[in-house]
């Protein structure tokens, strides 16, 4: 089977469901902690709703942080830390410091 060249509005189209499967994935996992992210992949929800403001940005388009946070969490910020971030064990912070140390 040959690659299908894509046009850039599929190619974007790709990309945004892509991103929604990665938000909806990550809505699905709450029990996986940012940190435990950082610690594996180098980044994390916080990541995700900084490059999310970027693009706005870049796009001249009005949002804020707050914003973009909720659309990564699917709720305010201050919501998931209350109820799904739990504080990082001495072992998190230990791993978090051999990884990006």
């Amino acid at each position: 089977m040959t690659e299908q060249a894509l046009t850039p509005q599929q190619q974007t189209e790709l990309e945004a469901a892509t991103f929604r499967r990665l938000i909806a994935h990550l809505d699905e996992r709450k029990d996986v902690q940012n940190i435990d992210l950082m610690i594996l992949a180098g980044f994390c929800r916080n990541c995700l709703s900084k490059w999310y403001k970027a693009s706005a940005d870049d796009q001249g388009l009005a949002l804020d942080l707050d914003q973009a946070r909720e659309k990564v969490y699917g709720m305010t910020y201050a919501a998931w830390k209350d109820n799904h971030q739990t504080e990082a064990t001495p072992e998190q912070l230990a791993a978090m410091e051999k990884a990006h140390g």
